[in-house]
């Protein structure tokens, strides 16, 4: 038996914590200082020519990477539910859901989508921290790998939103995470922002949740914990209702996703979706 890493474990800790005063958007790991992002520093929809080349090769670097993760078994998706879902819109701009657990979580609905996207590929929404403060190789990832940073700065937010609309106006595939803060290994649905449901709406496209359900392997992990087998649900795409407000189908979008995670969860996993107590 492996011996399970200290930081894992306070991590976990801090998940309980957070969940017991109901804090769902909060980081429970320690992430890199935040560099604000200036406009001048990105093109969100990689047009410019130097841009193209970094995407283009971030890519490459990053298929192979994936590839080792698949390879040596530190990523397993064990199967996928409800592709007939993604079928169903495939031809539209998406705002695509996904509960947030794993460095990697985006990996594995990359896999499963790109077969059928355009240039095989998933649009990302990241912190803006990821993007200017990562060092090595993920911060390489992180800058070039098709991602839309978030940002403190009011100019670059523009720039954010124009390229979002570019980019679902031509039937890009967005992978937001409405959860934010990634809880490691962490099984339950959380409450959502409402972010990923106003992208949604401002740009006229639907919401495509998908969930991860997990099972421990028998591979124990550098960390002392079990590798987790993925299977990826793909729910029924979620779309706003002309006859109501911006603000109330945004609203109705958060609650019917995060209706269909629990549905899912309850399903998968033999049991009701149940918090641990309150911290008043």
């Amino acid at each position: 038996m492996a011996e399970k890493d200290p930081g894992r474990l306070a991590v976990l800790k801090k998940i309980d914590e957070m969940e017991r005063k109901r804090l769902w958007s909060h980081d429970v790991e320690d992430d890199p200082p935040t560099i604000p992002l200036e406009p001048d520093q990105i093109d969100y929809t990689r047009s410019k020519l130097t841009s193209k080349i970094k995407t283009w090769a971030a890519n490459i670097v990053g298929t192979k990477f994936i590839a080792s993760l698949f390879k040596n078994k530190q990523l397993i998706i064990k199967d996928v539910v409800g592709m007939e879902n993604f079928f169903a819109v495939k031809d539209k701009g998406l705002i695509v859901t996904c509960n947030h657990f794993n460095a990697f979580d985006n990996f594995a609905v990359l896999e499963i989508l790109k077969p059928y996207t355009r240039h095989h590929i998933i649009w990302r929404v990241i912190r803006e921290g990821n993007y200017t403060s990562f060092p090595g190789l993920y911060g390489f990832l992180f800058r070039n790998c098709n991602t839309l940073p978030v940002s403190q700065n009011h100019s670059t937010m523009k720039k954010f939103f124009e390229g979002m609309k570019t980019l679902l106006a031509r039937g890009e595939k967005i992978l937001v995470y409405a959860e934010q803060g990634m809880w490691w290994n962490y099984r339950k649905p959380r409450p959502m922002t409402n972010g990923a449901f106003k992208f949604a709406v401002d740009n006229k496209v639907p919401v495509l949740p998908i969930f991860i359900t997990m099972t421990d392997s028998d591979i124990i992990g550098a960390d002392g914990f079990p590798i987790q087998e993925y299977t990826m649900n793909v729910l029924p795409a979620i779309f706003a209702d002309p006859n109501k407000s911006d603000k109330q189908n945004i609203r109705d979008m958060n609650e019917q996703n995060y209706k269909a995670w629990v549905d899912c969860y309850e399903k998968f996993y033999g049991k009701k979706l149940e918090y641990l107590p309150e911290e008043k």
